[in-house]
């Protein structure tokens, strides 16, 4: 079993930096992804996690990604992510067991859970499913035993590199709809709701900065997480909602992401002025 490590156990540790609240941690999340744009052994992972696990909060698979490897390298990955206590979630496929029936969304749920996963994305990018029909996989996802996580956009038929130009033809929703959607999965007893980008800062002429405004007014920043695969993207979520928003992002960019929160670094617009201020 790998050392756990915390903020304070850094190297050059006299010098101040944003103050990082311990995991389990409810504001300033940090999700990264696992395989799926490159492939992800257990060396690879546990180099991440060795040098930055203090600031991963959870790992999430990618399209469907873990049903491609062998049973116990799948397990080995998730079982290195609870050692450094990071909690992993399946990304976004409920989707597509969903076009087999109800016993296969029962069997896939089951059987999440006993390789270890921890949070299911219940996402419906690419299918129309009726919002009491999404409550009841929240809460059949929980019943289980397992945290629910519902994605949520405005972008139909977001996911999968999808061409901006196919995305645009599709058209958006209203983001009221998202927001009063996300609010019903929380109250319905989901763990978070995931922002979707695709629609607003991904595959689009000009940011939807409105959309994470008006999620963020009436939801809060603790219960949403944005998804924000871009630098420039996790850059404007920080200096517009502060260090605390949480943040879903590619493995790779989890050192540029940090040394943001931490107030170190940053582009010309964000140097020197991302700080907190906690007892």
């Amino acid at each position: 079993m790998a050392k756990r490590t915390s903020a304070s156990d850094r190297g050059f540790e006299f010098l101040r930096m944003n103050a990082r609240p311990p995991k389990p941690r409810t504001s300033g999340i940090t999700e990264i992804r696992g395989p799926y744009y490159t492939p992800m052994g257990p060396h690879y992972l546990q180099d991440v996690l060795d040098t930055m696990g203090t600031y991963v909060d959870s790992l999430k698979f990618a399209g469907g990604s873990f049903t491609l490897m062998p049973r116990q390298s799948l397990k080995e990955l998730i079982d290195l992510c609870h050692d450094h206590d990071v909690l992993v979630s399946t990304g976004g496929f409920i989707e597509y067991v969903l076009t087999q029936g109800p016993p296969a969304v029962d069997r896939y749920i089951q059987e999440c859970a006993a390789v270890g996963f921890d949070i299911i994305e219940v996402s419906s990018g690419f299918i129309t499913i009726p919002n009491d029909d999404w409550l009841r996989l929240v809460e059949r996802v929980q019943k289980a035993g397992l945290k629910a996580k519902p994605e949520v956009g405005i972008q139909f038929g977001a996911g999968g590199a999808t061409a901006a130009a196919e995305l645009e033809a599709e058209g958006t929703r209203d983001p009221s709809w998202a927001v009063a959607q996300a609010k019903r999965f929380l109250e319905g007893g989901a763990y978070m709701v995931m922002i979707e980008s695709e629609g607003i800062t991904e595959n689009v002429k000009a940011w939807r900065t409105d959309v994470p405004a008006k999620i963020i007014d009436t939801l809060g920043l603790e219960r949403v997480m944005f998804e924000a695969a871009d630098p420039a993207v996790f850059a404007w979520y920080i200096k517009n909602y502060g260090p605390d928003v949480n943040l879903f992002v590619d493995h790779s960019q989890i050192v540029q992401l940090e040394c943001l929160r931490s107030g170190i670094w940053g582009t010309k617009s964000l140097w020197g002025r991302v700080h907190t201020y906690r007892e």
